[in-house]
């Protein structure tokens, strides 16, 4: 039983290099993530989506090391989330460095003109936009004034102001009232019973 409790609780490799692992491991990925491009956090292909899954897998070993204790697993843990905290925090009191962390975002559309050197700055072909503008309720680029890729990868769409949703919405409203105006007038040749319906 103490075999048990001592391979639980005592980690294979000193603590020191259990708390460098992870940092070390942190730094490497934002960096990597940084230069990959914002392409790779909105995951718009299922090559993307492979990538950031195996990551994790890929860079396990070099966390945790030859430690397969629980103690080891949660300081590893532990300090990545210290870590996390601590440059969430100091980032936002530094914007500049935040910037540079994180980048800028991308204007892939604007004025509902398609930016082609953007998205080829950015490798999202215009099949990945026009996924990502039907996912968002749009019917096709053309209802989009204004697209841009967020330095944090999600892709955010502003509409034109004919747009077709804004076109249907208007339609039922016309159709609407023409409804009202009928019904007033049959009550009118009624006789004015009943109230009316305005």
């Amino acid at each position: 039983m103490d075999g048990i409790w001592q391979d639980l609780l005592q980690p294979g490799v000193p603590i020191l290099e259990k708390i460098l692992r992870p940092i070390i491991v942190y730094v490497f990925l934002i960096v990597g993530l940084r230069l990959a491009g914002k392409r790779e956090l909105a995951q718009l292909n299922p090559f993307d989506l492979v990538v950031l899954l195996t990551i994790s897998n890929t860079v396990q070993n070099a966390i945790i090391g030859n430690d397969n204790s629980v103690a080891g697993g949660l300081l590893g843990a532990s300090t990545l989330l210290a870590v996390n905290w601590f440059v969430v925090r100091w980032t936002f009191h530094h914007p500049k460095v935040e910037r540079l962390i994180e980048g800028t975002a991308t204007v892939l559309i604007d004025g509902g003109q398609i930016d082609q050197a953007a998205l080829a700055r950015e490798f999202v072909t215009i099949d990945e936009l026009s996924s990502a503008a039907r996912r968002q309720g749009y019917l096709s680029l053309n209802d989009v004034e204004r697209a841009v890729l967020e330095a944090g990868g999600s892709l955010t769409f502003a509409p034109k102001a004919e747009t077709t949703r804004v076109r249907r919405h208007d339609e039922i409203i016309g159709r609407l009232d023409g409804l009202q105006q009928a019904i007033d007038a049959v009550r009118r040749d009624l006789g004015g019973r009943g109230p009316s319906a305005a």
